[in-house]
């Protein structure tokens, strides 16, 4: 995993039975995003996925009051069955991202984010790893408050239950 900051990065470790190629799957086909990808009663409405570095990973996420808060990213790397990093800094084609008002909103904020997932063997199965890189102390502090630990492990729930029944 890349060094990582406390000051700066959230992370978030699990081990599941599921193999490898299966959460893959959850994280790199549209269909297979939308019933996992944020935690109920949220929902994942919308996902597209151009899987090359420096193509898009947009989703659209709806409250349960049906505000829609629409994400678009930028893979960075893509190892398959092993690592996948985007960050909403860029826009597709590396272009840089403006933040500022008028801007779509995110879910996850108004703050630059790096997410990466690495996935490696373990004697159980798969062992699970995600951090979140942020920009500043304020970016992670508004991550951290919104429930990152709680969302991500929900979500990864989710991905693991939905993943067992395809």
């Amino acid at each position: 995993m890349t060094d990582l900051d406390p000051r700066l990065d959230l992370t978030f470790e699990r081990i599941t039975d599921l193999p490898k190629d299966k959460i893959w799957q959850a994280w790199t086909v549209p269909a297979h995003v939308l019933p996992w990808f944020c935690p109920l009663p949220w929902k994942t409405v919308a996902c597209e996925i151009d899987l090359k570095p420096g193509g898009a990973f947009r989703t659209t996420m709806r409250s349960p009051e049906g505000e829609e808060f629409p994400h678009l990213g930028t893979y960075l790397d893509i190892v398959e069955n092993r690592r996948l990093v985007w960050t909403n800094a860029l826009l597709p084609g590396f272009r840089p991202k403006r933040f500022s008002a008028g801007d779509e909103p995110a879910a996850c904020g108004d703050f630059a984010m790096t997410g990466i997932i690495e996935l490696s063997d373990h004697p159980q199965g798969t062992l699970y790893k995600a951090a979140v890189l942020h920009a500043d102390v304020a970016g992670r502090d508004q991550h951290a408050a919104m429930g990152f630990e709680d969302g991500w492990g929900k979500a990864f729930e989710q991905l693991v239950a939905y993943m067992k029944s395809c």
